[in-house]
């Protein structure tokens, strides 16, 4: 879908143009407040009972103004919406922005009914329709503003790109002074021109660093994939708020919108697939957004470094970054004899960094702290510890900003540089600016800023390891799904390569009998039958059973206990399966989401699972990178790992062994429902499947 007339229009039509408040005359004083009214260019009002607004001449209608019209904007009632769109399209209309409401978002037949009239209408007159019932959009790079909310006049030209459906969390953004945009975009219902759409157009845009999205749900995964494809690519950060973490929410969002969140883990684990930030509230989209795109270098390895006035600030950076997981490498013996030169003789250099405040004062003697610890080699970012007020008392931000200058601008440093307050407090707009202008974002105060780091460490760490870049996403659902038994589930696994051992049905007690004296092993005895999921529940397992006659015995009993508690089931006999040796007890598993595919689901089995919740979710396909990023994200890894003393387990074979896992999921993401694989034991040499269940149309 071509936007460029919707978005980079080159002459614009606003239709209910007024003087009083509300959407008509507030996208005008918007215009205004950026535009000479005496020369707005090829932008025009029209009023049918107007002569005139703010003092411009006023059209009757739209076929009266002698100019072609790329960009017509709505701020009428929901009933003169199609009409002005037919007239429109006659003078040339390639874009819509309509404000009404009265949509789908209402929930009745009647706004059902409006919707599919508006969408049918848009499609056959080819107009690309924003909304209904948003806020509009501003175009900060060709100055193009056909936005209803008023905020205050300021320049607020960047290179983030924002897509949300709510306008209230739009006009919060643009509210902000550290924000600067290229786009922003009200989509409102997005029912015509989708959130994906406008992804797209960013993710293309020159003119966008950062994709920042408020998100209530995904209406076209397929094109929400490939987007998110598309950034990872380009390395264009997107970054996300979405709602949907908890039952309300998901309630509040399909209220609001009509849009259906998903599963809220599986969104979690295609975001980390393709390298995307998800961030919690809207002061992160906020801040993070801001930091991605105010740095003019991202750091080459997720380590850092930070220069402080005080012990007492060191301390806090050292704690809170430890607390998320942020790495503070040891200086090397060069940049610690460097720094002694350097610093006063009461300075203990350390990483993280108490310089004492006598640097600080010193524009050369900053510059050359700055110098010295960004050459330290273990260092990807440096981190300056200052809390900048919005009254400039203590002297000393002028000496560092200049040294901060001299080493980015004359001196041409490669690694970013960002502030860290330690305090939320106003901000000195000019030396905010000024900052901004070389590349040194304002961080928020340590507990959000660290979090910020970390967000930041994870992106830069995405593409430092082999990534798939793919996702199994179905084109339908499994139709008529069906638990398959654990001999035919292990059949199929064992086709990709899954490592299921030997394993016999035995339908006679002769067969089962002559089976345990040949082998002379000892067995797992289990009842084979699809309609029979919970064996033991039945008493349909016994374990360890060894020679001709407890095999005989084993399968009498358990035959029994199957038909007294599953008279009606199939039977197709026991299950011989040779006893596995007690190794470290996984759990792996499939669930196929309806938008985004199967989801790989790793976790150490019994209580790990059960009590911490302690797995991994990942989708399909995935490689072996993937697979150990997965066991690595685990809280419980160490103990694959060797933990006191006992040795540690074939990594490799398990890696393997999901990679196969995820195969069979992939290949066959319409017909499989889910996929169970407990316990999976994990030896120093190898692997073994002990039970599986596949659930999938035959």
């Amino acid at each position: 879908m071509d936007l460029n007339k919707l978005l980079k229009p080159k002459s614009v039509a606003l239709v209910g143009a007024s003087e009083k408040s509300g959407f008509g005359g507030d996208t005008i004083r918007n215009i205004l407040a950026y535009k000479d009214k005496d020369d707005l260019g090829r932008v025009y009002f029209v009023n049918p009972r107007r002569d005139e607004v703010f003092g411009i001449p006023c059209y009757k209608s739209l076929s009266d103004i002698d100019d072609t019209i790329d960009l017509l904007i709505i701020a009428t009632p929901q009933a003169t919406v199609i009409p002005l769109l037919e007239e429109g399209a006659k003078k040339g209309v390639g874009g819509a922005v309509v404000y009404a409401s009265g949509y789908g978002e209402v929930g009745t037949d009647e706004g059902k009914q409006n919707e599919k009239e508006l969408k049918e209408a848009a499609e056959r007159l080819g107009i690309a329709v924003m909304g209904p019932n948003c806020a509009g959009f501003v175009n900060y790079i060709d100055q193009v503003y056909s936005y209803a909310f008023i905020s205050a006049e300021r320049d607020r030209t960047g290179s983030v790109g924002v897509i949300s459906q709510s306008g209230q969390l739009c006009l919060s953004m643009m509210e902000d002074p550290s924000m600067r945009f290229s786009y922003i975009i009200s989509a409102g219902n997005a029912k015509l021109v989708q959130m994906e759409d406008y992804m797209e157009f960013l993710v293309d845009d020159p003119d966008t660093k950062v994709i920042a999205l408020y998100l209530e749900g995904v209406k076209n995964p397929t094109k929400f994939i490939a987007m998110l494809q598309k950034a990872a690519k380009k390395r264009k950060p997107v970054v996300i708020l979405k709602v949907g973490r908890s039952a309300k929410s998901q309630a509040i969002a399909a209220s609001h919108t009509g849009s259906l969140t998903g599963s809220d883990k599986s969104f979690d684990a295609v975001l980390k697939k393709f390298g995307a930030i998800r961030v919690d509230d809207l002061e992160e989209l906020i801040a993070m957004s801001m930091l991605l795109s105010t740095l003019h270098v991202f750091p080459k390895k997720a380590t850092f470094t930070s220069m402080s006035l005080s012990g007492g600030e060191t301390s806090i950076i050292a704690d809170v970054a430890s607390q998320n997981g942020i790495v503070f490498p040891d200086f090397e013996q060069a940049t610690l004899y460097k720094l002694n030169e350097i610093l006063p003789d009461y300075a203990t250099p350390n990483n993280p960094l108490d310089m004492t405040a006598t640097p600080s004062y010193d524009t050369e003697a900053f510059a050359s702290v700055v110098k010295t610890v960004a050459s330290d080699p273990n260092v990807g970012m440096i981190l300056v510890g200052y809390t900048l007020l919005y009254e400039i008392a203590d002297p000393c931000i002028h000496y560092m900003y200049a040294g901060l200058e001299k080493v980015i601008k004359e001196e041409g440093l490669d690694k970013p540089i960002a502030m860290l307050p330690f305090a939320e407090n106003t901000r000195n707009p000019e030396y905010q600016a000024k900052l901004f202008d070389i590349g040194v974002p304002i961080l928020p105060p340590p507990v959000y800023g660290f979090k910020l780091l970390k967000y930041l460490a994870d992106y830069v760490e995405y593409f430092e390891e082999d990534k798939t870049h793919e996702l199994a996403a179905p084109t339908r659902k499994p139709e008529n799904a069906v638990a398959l038994s654990e001999f035919d589930s292990k059949k199929v696994l064992a086709e990709y390569g899954v490592p299921v051992g030997e394993e016999i049905i035995a339908t006679s007690e002769d067969e089962a009998a002559d089976f345990a004296a040949k082998t002379g092993l000892s067995y797992a005895m289990k009842i084979e039958s699809a309609d029979i999921l919970h064996k033991s529940d039945v008493g349909g397992v016994m374990l360890n059973v060894s020679g001709a006659d407890a095999a005989r015995e084993a399968f009498k009993t358990i035959m029994a206990n199957a038909k007294e508690h599953k008279p009606d089931a199939k039977i197709n006999g026991i299950l011989m399966a040779p006893m596995m040796k007690k190794g470290v007890e996984m759990i792996v598993g499939v669930n196929n989401d309806p938008q985004y595919g199967p989801m790989i689901m790793v976790g150490m089995g019994g209580v790990f699972v059960e009590v911490f919740k302690d797995v991994a979710l990942y989708p399909a396909p995935l490689n072996k990178s993937e697979a150990l990023g997965m066991l690595k994200s685990l809280k419980s890894f160490k103990l694959l790992n060797g933990y006191r003393g006992s040795e540690p387990c074939d990594i490799d074979a398990l890696c393997d062994t999901i990679v196969s896992i995820a195969d069979f999921a992939a290949a066959n993401k319409d017909k499989l429902k889910e996929l169970d694989i407990n316990p999976l034991f994990v030896y120093p040499d190898g692997v073994g499947v002990a039970d599986a269940l596949v659930v999938m149309e035959k």
